[in-house]
């Protein structure tokens, strides 16, 4: 997906009228609603994936936006666009790891909607509850901006299977890893986040632009880092007093945590592209 086309996604949110669009998902009460699209030829392609691989990623992407705003799925709603050559036993293996993938996070599948199509297309809607949820709305001045695992995988093993080649069956592209755990434990010390689903460069950007601000890089990011997609780690910023804590916190969850740059009153942004093609 190309900076033009990420340009018209946030041209079309910016044209919808609601108090409720801006974060990975929106609140209303303690209700969280999200949903994300996994589209075969966008996201995926059948031939790189197995039925449970697009299945259980098609899920844990959608799972993502409840885990990265601190709240707990709680339903889903799948529709599935399903091509004539599917068969029964694809069908059955699809289905069968959005519920194992579901169960994993106390999620449970309660309707949705098939139809034919040319492509396998997934669309899912997530249910969730957060007393405290994490918003992207509370970037504060002077907060340090870091963002969990490590990044690059996604990107590399999506040029590898453009070449032909084969990746690892636990490759990033297939699984990403939710932090659940530590967002739970690390939410009393964090001021903002999501997940990184558009690659660090940017979603910090969309980050940073929402409450007006820049950044100051205290680290070199590389382009292998800053442009890998689909990642879903997160992107935090925090109070520099509570970097101690929240390092211990990162230590008990086994979350690598990596500080690149500090929050500023400035214009800066950085080049960003989008791997989706």
């Amino acid at each position: 997906m190309s900076s033009r086309r990420l340009d018209k996604e946030q041209y079309l949110i910016g044209t919808l009228a609601s108090k409720y669009i801006g974060d990975d998902a929106a609140i209303v009460g303690d209700t969280l609603y999200s949903m994300d699209a996994f589209f075969e030829d966008v996201h995926f392609k059948r031939g790189w994936m197995s039925m449970a691989q697009i299945g259980r990623k098609a899920m844990l992407v959608n799972l993502s936006d409840a885990i990265a705003m601190n709240a707990k799925p709680q339903y889903a709603l799948v529709t599935v666009s399903m091509p004539s050559d599917m068969t029964h036993e694809e069908i059955d293996d699809l289905t069968q790891s959005m519920q194992n993938t579901a169960t994993e996070y106390g999620c449970e599948i309660i309707g949705g909607d098939t139809i034919g199509g040319d492509k396998l297309h997934l669309s899912i809607t997530i249910v969730s509850k957060s007393k405290s949820p994490l918003l992207r709305t509370t970037v504060e001045e002077g907060d340090l901006l870091a963002y969990t695992g490590v990044l690059g995988e996604s990107k590399r093993d999506l040029d590898a299977l453009f070449r032909g080649e084969n990746i690892a069956s636990d490759s990033r592209f297939y699984e990403p890893i939710l932090r659940a755990d530590f967002i739970t434990k690390a939410r009393p010390l964090l001021h903002a986040g999501m997940d990184i689903s558009d690659g660090l460069f940017c979603d910090t950007n969309k980050l940073l632009d929402i409450n007006k601000y820049g950044f100051e890089l205290l680290t070199t990011v590389d382009d292998t880092i800053g442009l890998s997609g689909e990642e879903y780690e997160m992107l935090v910023s925090f109070s520099e007093h509570n970097f101690e804590v929240l390092k211990a916190v990162a230590k008990e969850t086994n979350t690598p945590l990596n500080i690149f740059a500090k929050v500023a009153k400035n214009s800066k942004k950085f080049r960003c592209e989008s791997h989706h093609f």
